[in-house]
């Protein structure tokens, strides 16, 4: 919106600045931020007026784990409003108006209120079993439709979003994928990305730390796609207009930061499903939409070991009838390991900001 205020360049010359995308995502960020802490308190209070708290698995299910976790019962969840809410009135102040911002905007609109539902369904019940699976799976594809259909149906960007781009090559590996391939594969990437993030929402400040790092480095892949001459250089898609999704990861990364605040240990709220399936099903969208997609398991490898350590769980056990781990997401078995829970988060985030380097020199390693 305010993007258009360098159109009066000619009556105040200083408004030529607003045309600037670094300039923009500068100020996004920290809007985001500044809205953040400024509905953050109220929202907060809200949730905690209405007891709208984390419903946590009994010990039965999770053994010694209940014990270390039982001093959260009374903690509200639901704080992923918050950062709905930042990065959503962010963006649209400064965001320059295009497919990929709508589509990445109606997305996380969509997996939130997904969240919100399973959400609301656990404190209800006052028990930690939300919306079906069957029923999030049915949501997701849901979205991923949608997304296609605005997508290949905008001149714009229905050729450049069929392209399928891999790390360490130059050029696309497929210049023109199927729909048979182009709608699994984008609902792999929504349902993984939005599925990562909430299993890693399990500690305190966890998931909204990592997410700063994985949202700095879409930023800036976002930029360099959107820029014909860097993504030039660095034998990448130029994808004109993806810029303005820097401006929408730069707003993520201030509303991160404003909710990390609240959610450092000991946390004062939670962000829940509604924030984590959100977050994580932002972030996919544009990954997918920057042609980053697959550089997203490195960048994001925190999220990837979190949801890779359920999967190994899972399986072991069910074909071996033995656990890998002593409780998965693996965060969890490092707790009943003896590590102090800010010890296991500042070590994922230092793990976070190494994988999101090493993704970032992806771009160049080509």
């Amino acid at each position: 919106m305010l993007s258009y205020l360098a159109d009066f360049e000619n009556i105040f010359g200083p408004l030529r600045l607003f045309r600037y995308l670094t300039l923009r995502a500068a100020f996004a960020g920290m809007t985001a931020m500044g809205i953040g802490f400024i509905v953050g308190p109220w929202i907060f209070a809200r949730l905690r007026e209405l007891r709208v708290r984390q419903a946590f698995r009994c010990k039965d299910e999770v053994g010694d784990l209940a014990d270390l976790h039982a001093s959260k019962a009374q903690t509200p969840t639901m704080g992923g409003i918050m950062i709905f809410v930042s990065v959503l009135l962010s963006s649209i102040l400064w965001a320059e108006p295009n497919v990929y911002v709508y589509t990445a905007l109606i997305i996380y609109l969509g997996l939130t209120v997904i969240g919100f539902i399973d959400d609301y369904m656990k404190v209800s019940r006052s028990n930690s079993k939300g919306l079906p699976g069957r029923w999030k799976i049915i949501g997701q594809a849901a979205l991923t439709g949608i997304a296609l259909l605005l997508l290949l149906t905008v001149p714009e960007s229905a050729s450049k979003m069929r392209e399928l781009w891999v790390p360490f090559y130059k050029g696309a590996l497929c210049s023109e994928m199927s729909l048979l391939l182009l709608v699994p594969f984008l609902f792999l990437v929504l349902s993984g990305s939005s599925n990562a993030v909430n299993f890693t929402d399990g500690l305190d400040g966890l998931a909204i730390g990592c997410t700063v790092t994985v949202s700095l480095a879409y930023a800036i892949m976002a930029y360099a796609a959107g820029n014909a001459i860097i993504s030039d250089y660095l034998f990448i898609s130029f994808i004109p207009g993806a810029g303005e999704l820097a401006v929408v990861c730069a707003a993520l990364l201030g509303a991160s930061l404003a909710f990390l605040w609240y959610n450092a240990n000991p946390a004062e709220v939670f962000m829940g499903d509604t924030g984590s399936l959100g977050v994580g099903g932002l972030i996919g969208m544009i990954a997918f939409m920057v042609h980053q997609p697959l550089t997203l398991i490195i960048v994001g490898g925190i999220f990837v070991l979190e949801v890779g350590s359920v999967i190994l769980q899972v399986g072991s056990y069910k074909i071996r009838k033995k656990r890998i781990f002593l409780c998965s997401p693996i965060h969890h078995h490092f707790e009943l390991k003896g590590w102090h829970e800010n010890k296991v988060v500042i070590r994922f985030w230092i793990l976070s900001l190494i994988f999101a380097i090493i993704g970032l020199a992806t771009l160049k390693l080509r």
